[in-house]
């Protein structure tokens, strides 16, 4: 049985009637999206961004049109992108890209722009509709907080490969420890994951949406997990140190993240009391993934758990963020973030403690808001017990 990637028409239908209400409250007549995620939720075309413009035009009335450089015009094609393509020859070339666009589509009186959106492109842009009003709208980003059901298909199915990644991880860990050799290297071991993803996912999707990192993640044991977004290198894990595996996958292009810390061994006290800290953590903060309470609540609620346990001098980053088509994306569970969680949203719940010259220790689940309460997406164990290879 085979899994589609693909979003069916009816999605992006209800896409553009979502983000046109706003822009109509706005007073806005069209849209320009140069995000590569805007531009793949509005029309499904995904593509790795470069110097050369992707954009889509949104004009409250009428269909939209992808602006793509005539390199990508047949791959906007072979993906089926739900808009008029428009392809202009090179970039800078002798024509601005915006000035092609702007010759194809009538020239509203006011449009915007998201808040991503270059200066010099905003310039471009300017000069090419020199009788336009443009403004910053985020209506695309509002609208991309809560995901809907097809999506949530997507993030479902990304979470069981992304649990399978970490399962096959501790396997390789405990196979090497079986056979009584040199444990993998964080290079190695993150190869062997991220390859162990890919295979999972050609195997069982068909039409897969391949994105800049499809299966991915950092691996790093011992020291060096202390340092939070350190990449893989080229030390070997060790017995009676810790290692974390720090996987994610996309499927459609919709992310999760699964994350676990291991002991290799018996824990010492002393890892056993700092894994335990961050573990209940991650059990309050998840909790308090309910629609009404704020972003920066349940920020305050999980971090309070390890100040408590005193831990707090060991805290670098706050509880999570939005997960959607980016990896990392609004809302913020962080201080400063008064937005609303409500159902449809779909976050990271992350804590960590990070020891320099210890370890780091932290445990991350992706989490879909629901209106009857959180609903974890991954479902790797987390009790100390579950962890110990």
């Amino acid at each position: 049985m085979t899994f589609s990637q693909r979003l069916p028409g009816s999605f992006y239908a209800g896409a553009l009637d979502r983000v046109r209400a706003r822009m109509a409250a706005d007073g806005l007549a069209a849209l320009l999206l140069d995000d590569p995620l805007d531009v793949a939720y509005l029309t499904g075309f995904h593509h790795f961004p470069n110097e050369r413009p992707v954009a889509c035009w949104l004009p409250l009335d009428g269909d939209p049109v992808l602006l793509v450089p005539d390199l990508e015009r047949e791959y906007a094609e072979d993906q089926g992108a739900r808009a008029e393509i428009l392809a202009y020859p090179e970039f800078p070339g002798t024509r601005s890209p915006f000035a092609v666009l702007a010759a194809h589509v009538p020239a509203p009186a006011t449009a915007g722009y998201a808040p991503s959106t270059s200066i010099g492109r905003t310039a471009a842009l300017a000069e090419a509709f020199p009788g336009t009003r443009w403004r910053v709208c985020d209506a695309v980003g509002q609208v991309r907080l809560r995901k809907q059901p097809e999506e949530i298909a997507l993030h479902e199915e990304a979470a069981r490969i992304a649990d399978r990644m970490i399962d096959a991880g501790v396997e390789l860990v405990r196979q090497a420890l079986e056979a009584g050799g040199e444990l993998p290297t964080e290079t190695e071991l993150a190869g062997h994951v991220i390859s162990y993803g890919s295979r999972l996912m050609y195997a069982s999707h068909e039409d897969v949406v391949v994105v800049p990192m499809l299966t991915g993640g950092l691996v790093y044991g011992g020291p060096n997990s202390a340092q939070p977004h350190r990449l893989p290198g080229g030390d070997r894990l060790k017995a009676g140190e810790t290692f974390m595996l720090s996987l994610g996958c996309a499927v459609g292009g919709r992310f999760v993240e699964s994350e676990r810390t291991f002991v290799i061994g018996e824990p010492t006290p002393e890892q056993a009391r700092y894994y335990e800290a961050v573990r209940e953590a991650q059990e309050i903060g998840t909790e308090a993934l309910v629609p009404g309470i704020t972003c920066e609540e349940a920020n305050r609620r999980c971090l309070a758990v390890i100040k408590e346990a005193g831990d707090g001098a060991h805290l670098r980053h706050r509880q999570g963020h939005g997960i959607g088509l980016g990896f990392h994306e609004p809302p913020w569970l962080s201080d400063g973030d008064a937005t609303e969680l409500a159902p449809g949203m779909i976050l990271s719940s992350e804590p960590g403690v990070y020891v320099p010259g210890h370890a780091g220790y932290r445990i991350s689940d992706t989490v879909l808001v629901t209106e009857s309460g959180p609903r974890r997406l991954t479902a790797y164990p987390r009790e100390l017990t579950d962890v110990v290879i």
